[in-house]
């Protein structure tokens, strides 16, 4: 079988082939960049497999190297207990699910009014790594699930590339869980009435490590106003679970020239996994 970094090199030749625009750097042949994978790859920490059963939680866990997130950290937080038998076909707990229930009725903001399905989340609740993006675009709005055009599928391709998916070890969700019109940028009234849904699935999933992706994410996961490029290349902390924060995979599309930095993102956070 091939590995990750193969597929993901295949993939990102084709796109260029396709005549599609901007994943990989004029200056990459698909040839380099292949073995630029594999070096990396190869140098890079491994990432302990998925644990099909309950996780550790110790508030020692946490090393010096993390970096305190202003107002949105307020300290440790206990995880809710978790069954050992859980894996990523268990039925959802039932305050996992009654949160599920509450967004999918919520009409707290204007955007209860024009979206399709409200987009709550993907992925596996027992996840060891919880990923917040922004908001759904058009196609996350019309299947209710988060990431699912082509963002969501250059944001599959990278975990992959370091053996990690939504279907085992990763959980998903938006800051906002409805689409703003004509994708807008979040309004700070809307990032507000969807908060307690976030911080409920924060609790609920109780991940190791988050993964802020996009701007909005980074900025309300760290309580700053930072802009990304300022933010990116430390550890935080939000309520005791260490923070990294890296480009959108929408914004890489459009910015291939950020796939080096994402990339050294990436190995952050499998430092970050190893240590957890």
């Amino acid at each position: 079988m091939s590995s990750p970094a193969h597929r993901l090199a295949v993939y990102l030749d084709q796109r260029r082939r396709m005549g599609e625009p901007g994943v990989v750097p004029d200056q990459f042949e698909p040839g380099e960049l292949l073995a630029s994978l594999k070096s990396r790859l190869a140098a890079a920490p491994s990432v302990p497999a998925p644990r099909r059963g309950g996780r550790a939680h110790a508030g020692g866990r946490r090393g010096s190297r993390t970096e305190a997130a202003g107002p949105a950290s307020r300290g440790p937080v206990p995880p809710p207990s978790r069954s050992p038998s859980i894996t990523p076909d268990s039925p959802p707990s039932p305050d996992y699910a009654a949160l599920r229930e509450t967004a999918l009725a919520c009409v707290r903001c204007r955007l209860s009014e024009g979206r399709r399905h409200v987009v709550f989340s993907d992925g596996n609740p027992a996840a060891r790594l919880m990923i917040v993006g922004e908001a759904p675009g058009a196609r996350e709005d019309a299947t209710g699930l988060p990431f699912v055009g082509q963002a969501g599928k250059l944001l599959d391709l990278i975990l992959a590339s370091v053996s990690l998916s939504r279907r085992d070890s990763v959980y998903i969700c938006n800051v906002l869980k409805c689409r703003p019109p004509g994708n807008r940028n979040p309004l700070p009234d809307e990032i507000e009435a969807c908060a307690r849904l976030l911080k409920g699935q924060i609790e609920l999933v109780a991940p190791e490590v988050l993964l802020a992706v996009g701007s909005f994410a980074a900025q309300w996961l760290t309580g700053t106003t930072r802009p990304l490029g300022k933010l990116r290349g430390k550890v935080y902390s939000y309520q005791g679970v260490p923070l990294v924060v890296t480009y959108h995979p929408a914004a890489l599309l459009r910015n291939p020239g950020w796939n080096r930095l994402c990339w050294d993102d990436l190995q952050l956070l499998c430092r970050v996994m190893d240590e957890a």
